[in-house]
């Protein structure tokens, strides 16, 4: 179970993103470390994350190294893989102490029965030849091959070949998620939530039958993220202060009250 209130955050793409960008992520976890009972990072905080044996990207240092410090506040991090992020291991469970997965997940998170992944994949047509190149990408041998590589010459080249992904900007302004977390609450009635990234379109929305559609947006545009709570999930933006003034939660942007479910039939 992921404690009450639970903050939710994808899509800040470090690496890509600019220095300001970075440092309203850092902003934003310094406070989720003293203000959260637990953390979902859902996919692509990074441009592009792989771990050598003794060697991780350089501009992932200081996030990485918040991101332990909010495990050691005691919050519970969950961060799942993305489609720029999906080569995580042993430095992001062991020495981070994060619990790095893939997608999708169930779990209960602040009380509501949650089903979690990061989304890219998920439409049927659309997504169909980018699901077989996630197979080879994630093949336990391609990753293999792509560590004997220097790091020096594997990072600029997985960046480089991860533009045309990380520029789609969600032309079909999220609607191939939406659909996608309709299937997902009609497959599985006792979701109470369904938790999306990926799309960079903030979303909190009713399901037909009831359950709740979020997805937390992306900071390259705007910084929004969720807070989840038993009885309700809110949509907020993190307002990082000008020099000398604190970072504060934004007011509510959306907000989307637990409500009892009803049948699908009398939808």
């Amino acid at each position: 179970m992921l404690k009450a209130p639970c903050y939710v955050f994808s899509d800040a793409h470090l690496g890509f993103a600019g220095a300001d960008v970075e440092r309203a992520v850092i902003g934003f976890l310094r406070h989720v470390a003293t203000h959260a009972g637990s953390l979902i990072v859902n996919g692509d905080l990074f441009e592009f994350w792989f771990e050598w044996r003794t060697v991780i990207p350089r501009g992932a240092f200081r996030t990485v190294a918040a991101l332990g410090d909010v495990v050691d506040a005691g919050v519970q991090v969950l961060m799942i893989a993305g489609n720029h992020d999906c080569w995580g291991g042993d430095v992001l469970r062991q020495d981070v102490g994060v619990d790095y997965r893939f997608g999708p997940l169930v779990e209960d998170v602040a009380g509501w029965r949650t089903h979690i992944e990061h989304g890219d994949g998920l439409r049927p047509r659309e997504d169909r030849r980018y699901r077989a190149l996630r197979r080879v990408l994630r093949n336990s041998w391609a990753i293999r091959s792509f560590r004997w590589l220097h790091p020096d010459l594997a990072t600029p080249l997985a960046s480089g070949s991860s533009s045309a992904s990380r520029n789609y900007a969600a032309r079909d302004h999220g609607r191939g998620l939406r659909v996608a977390a309709e299937r997902v609450a009609v497959a599985n009635p006792a979701i109470d939530l369904v938790l999306f990234g990926h799309s960079h379109v903030p979303t909190l929305e009713r399901l037909t039958g009831g359950a709740a559609y979020a997805n937390a947006g992306s900071w390259l545009d705007a910084p929004t993220f969720l807070r989840i709570t038993p009885d309700e999930i809110v949509l907020r933006r993190w307002e990082s202060g000008a020099r000398g003034e604190p970072s504060a939660e934004s007011a509510d942007l959306d907000v989307l009250h637990r409500a009892a479910k009803k049948p699908l039939a009398d939808a």
